[in-house]
């Protein structure tokens, strides 16, 4: 066993002593099905096996019914959401783990069947020209509305009471998705912005909205519980485009959230062809390490190998795996171990039930057969 690899050092995040710096990513798995969209035993079987990362985060969870945007998802916004995460928190941390949860709005990413025929919204009228996976299967994504001041402001309101409510549910902090082409990145991006008000133009303008935000949660839960997601380099995905004021914005919004006591920042490094990207925005961590002076989680297609590396060359503080996670539930112990990662079933990423969810072995169990 060499539990002396940097992925295994412990680290302070914050208040909370994490064990070590193997972080479980957020990974939508469409399981919430049910008419509440809400958790049930199931997902916490699921993140109580994964229990030995650093830090468990969560699916993204709708801040509101507005935010929803994929079928099976479970939200945190009402009473009865709220009452169902307590089992998951309860789990983890009975299993001596930690978990943040993610707070989430899709914007124009959604689609009218989630919202009774009503269009979608989103910082401007604008089309990601991508599919939705609405409950009658992918649909062609719509023209979105675009937020009105008022429904700004009551989206702010929505993410202070998602926060309120995840301290409710017993979680170690929350996450916001700012990143992935949703809500967040809509405002930040100049493609999808075309707003004239405090909420578009300028790049203080277009991140107003995510600082915000921020300054609300921070009324229900302390700063140092508070992380976020980010994806500078995102490009032809989810409708997002890189031009010259893309990566200038990022530097200016990480460069401002020094300015916080935040529990961690979550990047994540082009999943995207990079022959796409400029060679200066490729590693995204080599690019804001020296910018951001807290706590930095790097994430998307790290390995054991070049998860140590990326620690000990000291641009990261912790790794986020995701795919590892669906499919080695103990993935800090095979690291510690040496040990070979299984392989995952992409055809269950997205289905019902506990087959490609909770069934994976654990490496002892492997070993046996």
């Amino acid at each position: 066993m060499d539990t002396s690899q940097p992925l295994l050092q412990p680290i302070t995040v914050g208040s909370l002593n994490l064990k070590n710096r193997v972080w479980m990513a957020p990974m939508t798995r469409s399981r919430a099905a049910n008419p509440e969209n809400k958790v049930f035993e199931l997902h916490e079987e699921y993140y109580r096996q994964r229990a030995s990362a650093g830090l468990i985060i969560s699916e993204g969870s709708q801040v509101s019914p507005q935010a929803v945007g994929y079928i099976n998802t479970p939200g945190i916004y009402s009473a009865a959401q709220t009452e169902a995460w307590k089992g998951v928190a309860k789990a983890v941390h009975e299993a001596d783990g930690h978990i943040f949860i993610q707070l989430w709005h899709v914007g124009r990413m959604s689609h009218p069947d989630f919202h009774g025929g009503e269009l979608p919204v989103s910082a401007s009228a604008t089309n990601p020209n991508s599919k939705s996976f609405t409950p009658n299967g992918f649909k062609d994504t719509v023209t979105a509305r675009a937020m009105t001041l008022e429904e700004i402001k009551q989206t702010i309101e929505d993410f202070k009471n998602a926060a309120k409510n995840a301290v409710e549910a017993g979680f170690d902090g929350v996450e916001i998705h700012s990143s992935n082409g949703y809500l967040f990145h809509q405002f930040f991006n100049t493609s999808s912005n075309h707003r004239t008000d405090e909420y578009g133009g300028s790049m203080e303008n277009r991140a107003r909205l995510l600082f915000e935000v921020i300054d609300a949660i921070k009324e229900v839960m302390p700063e140092n519980r508070i992380g976020l997601r980010l994806n500078p380099s995102l490009h032809g995905v989810f409708g997002m485009t890189l031009d010259k004021d893309t990566i200038p914005t990022f530097d200016y919004i990480i460069n401002r959230l020094n300015d916080y006591d935040l529990a961690y920042l979550h990047l994540s490094e082009p999943f995207t062809d990079v022959s796409e990207v400029p060679f200066a925005e490729q590693n995204i961590a080599k690019r804001y390490r020296p910018i951001y002076k807290g706590t930095l989680v790097i994430n998307s297609a790290f390995d054991q190998k070049s998860g140590n590396e990326v620690i000990e060359a000291g641009l990261a503080d912790a790794v986020a795996f995701g795919k590892p996670f669906i499919s080695n539930p103990d993935l800090p112990e095979r690291i510690a171990e040496n040990a070979d990662w299984a392989e995952w079933d992409q055809n269950t990423f997205y289905t019902p039930g506990e087959k490609g969810y909770t069934d994976y072995k654990r490496l002892e169990e492997a070993k046996v057969g």
